[in-house]
């Protein structure tokens, strides 16, 4: 007989325990299963309280409905703009989060049918097994509203293949299940249909055991190759034009490449960066150069940094900018400060990447423990041209 932990205000979190198998399901389709201060803490506590449970011996993260997670609570933020430090628990949780999935010592499998954004998507892509169906999709979306890749992504997106990093962190760009595999973001696809049937199979394990895992996944899974359409593609002019030491270099490479026969594609890309925050370009290029030098928990002490300097509006307030015209008045017309990317001073960027003043504690996790992802796109069937070193 399942065990449901339920919480009596609103089920935003369902928690189940069916033998050795602990199933979360993330319960606000409606909401499109938002990252909101009530979700982290239950999967907190959901997660905590299994990886000391000799019972547990599996976890399955899933999203209800037809979304998985479109990452935080947006509105939240916004409504706390008068009280900057009104989200500062919920941010240090999230980040506490993070790097407990990533360090998870039970083996984990997210079935992502849906969206799974940003802070969502963290949910996703550290986990042993994460399964993707033709539905899913991808994006880290955070610089185009002033904002910066955060819960970890400054990791992981700059250890992917070549600039794919880069490219992904400053577009926004959207990648669907079948590029999420090819790209090493998620490890199996599985057409919607067969995706209760695969739970259900999982369910019947019973255990731990990774190879028994792997084997029933891959029954119901089935190869991807990369499509020519795909961004992914394109991998020449990804490393060519993202590879440059700054946003107005890309942006110059980029205009260059979108002059060339075939290269229609980019267009697209080359709109929506000038249509993008210039603070949140800066700040989201750095970090994920950064990234590349730093380990997970130097990734997320950095991320929780910027977040809440940017919460504080430390050299701009354009993060609130976005949400009101994305969220908000949904005009789509936000008004940035500074306008432009020659605006920008660096100086003033520098900032938000500096030590809290005295006071105001950092991000406290453990720096020397192993990160547990292992790098998924190692083994991708995707491979980028020109790597750097």
């Amino acid at each position: 007989m399942a065990q449901e932990f339920k919480n009596p205000d609103e089920e935003v979190v369902l928690g189940d325990e069916i033998d050795h198998v602990r199933l979360i399901t993330l319960n606000r389709p409606r909401q499109l299963n938002v990252i909101s201060s009530k979700v982290v803490t239950l999967l907190a506590e959901y997660l905590e309280k299994w990886e000391k449970d000799d019972n547990a011996k599996m976890v399955i993260i899933k999203g209800g409905g037809r979304a998985f997670s479109a990452g935080g609570d947006l509105k939240m933020f916004y409504d706390g703009r008068k009280s900057k430090d009104s989200c500062l628990e919920v941010v240090y949780r999230m980040y506490w989060l993070c790097y407990h999935i990533h360090t998870y010592m039970k083996p984990q499998v997210a079935l992502v049918h849906g969206i799974s954004m940003g802070g969502g998507a963290s949910l996703m892509v550290p986990t042993k097994f994460s399964v993707v169906t033709e539905k899913t999709v991808f994006a880290t979306p955070e610089a185009s509203i002033g904002f910066h890749t955060d819960c970890g992504f400054s990791y992981m997106l700059s250890h992917l293949p070549g600039y794919l990093g880069e490219y992904l962190a400053l577009t926004g760009a959207r990648l669907n299940g079948k590029e999420l595999v090819v790209a090493g973001l998620a490890t199996h696809f599985v057409p919607s249909e067969m995706l209760p049937e695969l739970e259900k199979r999982l369910i019947s394990l019973n255990s731990g055991d990774k190879n028994a895992m792997r084997s029933a996944i891959e029954e119901f899974s089935i190869n991807v190759q990369i499509e020519e359409e795909s961004v992914l593609s394109k991998q020449s002019i990804i490393n060519e034009c993202f590879s440059k030491d700054s946003v107005e270099e890309i942006i110059k490479s980029i205009e260059a490449e979108a002059s060339k026969e075939g290269n229609a594609w980019i267009g697209a890309v080359l709109k929506g960066l000038k249509r993008s925050s210039p603070t949140g370009l800066k700040i989201t290029l750095r970090s994920i150069r950064e990234g590349r030098k730093q380990t997970l928990a130097e990734c997320l002490k950095k991320e929780f940094r910027l977040t809440i300097n940017t919460l504080r509006m430390t050299i701009s307030g354009d993060v609130y900018e976005g949400i009101r015209a994305l969220t908000i008045d949904k005009d789509n017309a936000p008004k940035w400060d500074p306008s432009s990317l020659d605006k920008v001073d660096s100086d003033k960027v520098d900032l938000v990447f500096q030590p809290f003043e005295q006071g105001m504690e950092e991000l406290q996790i453990p720096g020397k423990e192993e990160c547990r992802w292992d790098g998924k796109y190692e083994n991708s069937v995707w491979k980028m041209v020109d790597e750097p070193n």
